[in-house]
């Protein structure tokens, strides 16, 4: 199939404006192990299912990138971010004042967690967020799962802001994007390990 704005070759869909139809194609690739690219408040994210072992190894794929170098898992809301990941009482009261935001907290997982191990590189962690972009949520809604998404770009390159910049970089590589225009941010999410005694800024960001 192709974009057709441009012509060119999406692997297995195209670009969509953000609409109900539009989720219901996202969600449904989701839950068939594909990829969806989307905007978030910070930049966009190339997603997949938190869960599923072979769709987190396509991101890898897709971006080139390590597989040391953990991903982002994206939840509804702190209720369902809880199922996955064990918080404590600093953790509680940054989720309480800054969520949902641009703010991602690494935490110890959780035992019996859902969430796919390949998100975590190996580590006994998870680096969650609540993300407050209304098309991030209704993709949630719609897919019903987690999604695991680093920046939609080809790994080293500049995380992108708009559906252009995706297209540059990641459209043959990628079933769907969702082009809900600019990023209001436009810079990456803070991360906060909260793993060790004292938090850990190990990322200045949105």
């Amino acid at each position: 199939m192709t974009d057709t704005a441009s012509g060119t070759p999406l692997r297995g869909g195209r670009i969509r404006k953000p609409d109900a139809a539009a989720y219901a194609q996202a969600a449904g690739i989701l839950r068939d192990g594909g990829l969806v690219v989307f905007p978030t408040e910070t930049v966009y994210g190339l997603g997949a299912d938190a869960t599923d072992d072979k769709a987190v190894a396509a991101i890898f794929e897709a971006k080139g990138r390590p597989r040391f170098n953990p991903l982002i898992v994206h939840f509804a809301d702190r209720a369902a971010a809880e199922e996955a990941v064990v918080f404590d009482e600093r953790a509680e009261r940054l989720a309480e004042r800054l969520w949902p935001g641009a703010l991602t907290l690494v935490l110890p997982r959780a035992a019996g967690s859902a969430i796919s191990p390949l998100t975590s590189a190996g580590l006994d962690t998870l680096a969650i967020r609540v993300p407050g972009h209304h098309v991030t949520q209704a993709l949630i809604a719609a897919g019903a799962r987690p999604i695991a998404a680093p920046s939609a770009n080809r790994s080293g390159a500049v995380s992108p802001t708009t559906a252009a910049h995706v297209a540059e970089s990641l459209r043959s590589r990628v079933d769907m994007i969702i082009d809900g225009g600019p990023c209001p941010i436009g810079i990456e999410s803070t991360v906060v390990d909260l793993t060790r005694p004292e938090p850990a800024l190990l990322r200045p960001g949105g």
